[in-house]
């Protein structure tokens, strides 16, 4: 699987470099996500059009991290959130850096004997 990308999750803006791989959509970032595997970078807007957001697309990362038992995000992964949204900007950090950090601690400590 392709590893190496960036990706950028927004329904009406361009990123302003071009070499990120676009998803206009919450399926279509998953559909990426299942054929390319993982990104290095994800750049997100919050909202997607009607009820479509973006933290479906945060939500699916982690399940997806969780069933490789911690080896679909990359130890180098990175994220920003570009949303004008702030409550959803908000929804989508907290839930992202609490999995990240918690993934930290479990990785950090030591095995049960």
């Amino acid at each position: 699987m392709e590893t190496r990308y960036r990706l950028f999750i927004d329904d009406i803006r361009d990123p302003v470099v071009p070499d990120w791989v676009i998803a206009r959509t919450s399926s279509e970032a998953i559909t990426v996500l299942e054929a390319r595997g993982c990104p290095f970078e994800i750049s997100f807007d919050h909202d997607l059009g009607g009820d479509d957001t973006a933290m479906v697309v945060a939500k699916k990362l982690i399940s997806m991290d969780l069933d490789a038992g911690g080896g679909f995000i990359p130890a180098d992964f990175v994220y920003s959130v570009h949303s004008a949204n702030p409550v959803g900007k908000s929804n989508i950090e907290g839930l992202l850096e609490a999995y990240l950090r918690q993934r930290e601690v479990q990785v950090d400590r030591p095995a049960a004997c």
